[in-house]
C-alpha cells in the first residue's frame, strides 16, 4: 500500500486532581515496581471500538461483512446479546466505561462539541478512572488510540492514571493524516507527534509494542480504536472528498477497488481493516503465550449512526431499532465479546442484561482490589452472568440522555421516552417479542409503565446527586 500517492491522497488525501493526590501512592507517568501483590494477576485487555453497529459483524449475523478474527474470538470466549453501553454517544460512553458509573452521576452526561475539545476538563478531575485503581494492585496501564475524555492540563490520560498514552484525543480524525478540524489530533503523553500508517494498525501497533515491553508483569491495555467513526469533512481541505478509508488489501478481501465511491462497499472495507488491527492485538497475546493469562473485552461504545442525510446509512444495527444519538436498542445495545480462559467457558452466549459499566467492577475483583467505599459504582461485577453461572446484577438499568430522552429496563420490558421520536412521551416494550420497539404496550400494562416511571424517576434523583 503507498497512501503517498496522488490517488491515494485523493481519497485519504490529562495538574492533578483530589482524587489523583488521593492515589499519589503510584507514580503516573513512569514506570512502577512490580509488586509482590501483583502476582498471578490477570492481564486486561479492553478494545473499545467506535460507532460499531450491533449488525456490523459475521459473529452477530451478518452474512455480507468479512470479520473472521473477530468471529474467531467470539468462539474463543462469550458473545453477548443483551449488551447495553452507559450512553449513545461516545464521549459519555467512555466516561462511563472507564469510571464504572453512570454519565448523569459522574457528571459527563452530554457530547461536548467544541472544536478545541483538546482544552476542555470533560470527565471532572474527582472521577477516578480504571488505570488509577488497578495501579494499587502494581498494574502498568496503557491507552492506544481515541482518547476523547478532554485534554486540559488534569484530563490528559498520563494525568489520570495511563503510564502510557499514543493516540488521538478529540472525537475522530483522519484515518491517515490524524487531522481533526485543520490540526494534527495525535499525541504521544502530553505532546503532539506524527505518525505513518493507518490509524487502526498503527494503534494495534502499539499496543502490541506495550504487551511486548510489560509481558512479564500484571498490564491494563486500554485501546479504543477510532474505526469505525463516519468521515468528518472538518478533517478535510476544502473540496477533498469525504470517504470511508481504509487500505486497499481491505478492499481486495471483497474484489473491490480502492476508488470505490460506494459508501456500503468502502464501510465494509474499514470494518475488515478493524478486524485485522483487533487481530494483530489477539495474535500479539498468542505469540507472547499471554491469551491463557488474560482477560480480553471487545465492545462498541455506542450503535452505528444511521442519518440518511450524512450518508450514514452504511452500517448495520440490524434488527434493532434506530442507532447512536437515541436511547432506542440501536442506539445503546452493542455488540461485545469477552474472553477470560478458565473462568468463562468458549463458544457461549450471554442473554443477560449487562452494561458497560459493569467492567470496571469485574476489572477490580480479577485484580484482587475492594470496590471503593467513597463513591458508588453503577456498574456491577459481571463474571458470574458471563459464565453462565446467575442471572444479570441488575434488576434495573437506567439510561438519561439529553434534555429530554430516558429509558429503563427490567427483565423483558423497556420504558423509554426519546426527544427524537414522534411521540416523546414514555412507551413501553417488550424487548422479548418485540425487539424492534415497534409495539407500544403502555396502555395495555400501565401498572407497569407507571412502575417503571416511578423507578426512573427515584433513580435519577439518585444519580444527579453524584454520589
Amino acid at each position: 500500500m503507498s497512501h503517498h500517492t496522488s490517488r491515494r491522497n485523493f481519497l485519504k488525501s490529562l495538574c492533578h486532581s483530589a482524587a489523583a493526590i488521593a492515589f499519589s501512592g503510584s507514580a503516573v507517568g513512569g514506570r512502577r515496581n512490580l509488586s509482590e501483590t501483583s502476582a498471578g494477576k490477570p492481564n486486561i485487555v479492553l478494545m473499545f471500538v467506535d460507532n460499531i453497529g450491533y449488525g456490523d459483524w459475521g459473529c452477530y449475523g451478518n452474512k455480507v461483512v468479512k470479520t473472521p478474527r473477530i468471529d474467531r474470538f467470539a468462539r474463543e470466549g462469550v458473545r453477548c446479546t443483551d449488551f447495553y453501553i452507559g450512553s449513545p454517544s461516545c464521549m459519555p460512553s467512555r466516561g462511563a466505561l472507564l469510571t464504572g458509573r453512570h454519565p448523569l452521576r459522574n457528571g459527563l452526561n452530554e457530547q461536548l462539541w467544541k472544536i478545541d475539545e483538546h482544552k476542555q476538563i470533560a470527565l471532572r478531575h474527582s472521577e477516578v478512572i480504571l488505570p488509577r485503581y488497578l495501579a494499587k494492585a502494581g498494574y502498568v496501564s496503557g491507552c492506544f488510540g481515541k482518547w476523547n475524555l478532554g485534554f486540559a492540563p488534569g484530563s490528559r490520560p498520563t494525568d489520570r492514571g495511563f503510564d502510557e498514552y499514543f493516540g488521538n484525543i478529540s472525537g475522530n480524525c483522519d484515518y491517515y493524516t490524524y487531522i481533526y478540524n485543520s490540526r494534527n489530533d495525535l499525541h504521544r503523553g502530553t505532546k503532539p507527534t506524527k505518525a505513518e500508517g493507518y490509524s487502526t494498525y498503527v494503534f494495534a501497533d502499539a499496543a502490541c509494542e506495550f504487551i511486548e515491553r510489560n509481558k512479564d508483569r500484571p498490564f491494563f491495555c486500554y485501546v479504543p480504536f477510532n474505526a469505525a467513526h463516519f468521515p468528518n469533512p472538518k478533517n478535510k481541505p476544502p473540496g477533498m472528498p469525504c470517504l470511508w478509508q481504509a487500505p486497499d488489501e481491505a478492499f481486495a478481501r471483497y474484489g473491490y477497488s480502492p476508488e470505490t465511491l460506494d459508501e456500503r462497499k468502502r464501510y465494509r472495507a474499514v470494518l475488515t481493516a478493524l478486524d485485522d488491527g483487533i487481530g494483530r492485538v489477539l495474535d500479539k497475546l498468542d505469540r507472547s503465550k499471554l491469551t491463557d493469562k488474560t482477560i480480553v473485552i471487545l465492545l462498541s461504545d455506542n450503535g452505528a449512526f444511521l442519518i440518511p442525510a450524512r450518508g450514514m446509512e452504511c452500517a448495520s444495527n440490524y434488527p434493532l431499532r434506530a442507532g447512536g444519538t437515541t436511547l432506542w436498542e440501536g442506539g445503546i445495545r452493542v455488540p461485545c465479546i469477552v474472553r477470560w480462559p478458565g473462568r468463562i467457558r468458549p463458544e457461549t452466549v450471554c442473554r443477560e442484561p449487562l452494561v458497560s459499566m459493569d467492567f470496571v467492577p469485574m476489572a477490580l475483583r480479577a485484580a484482587g482490589l475492594d470496590l471503593p467505599t467513597n463513591r458508588y459504582l453503577d456498574g456491577k461485577d459481571p463474571t458470574a452472568a458471563l459464565a453462565g453461572e446467575s442471572p444479570s446484577p441488575h434488576k434495573y438499568l437506567y439510561w438519561r440522555w439529553g434534555s429530554n430522552s430516558a429509558a429503563i429496563r427490567m427483565g423483558r420490558y423497556k420504558l423509554a421516552r426519546e426527544k427524537q421520536s414522534t411521540n416523546q412521551d414514555w412507551q413501553l416494550f417488550d424487548l422479548e417479542t418485540d425487539i424492534g420497539e415497534t409495539a407500544n404496550l403502555r396502555a395495555a400494562k400501565p401498572k407497569l409503565a407507571e412502575r417503571l416511571i416511578a423507578e426512573h424517576e427515584r433513580w435519577e434523583k439518585d444519580a444527579r446527586s453524584g454520589r
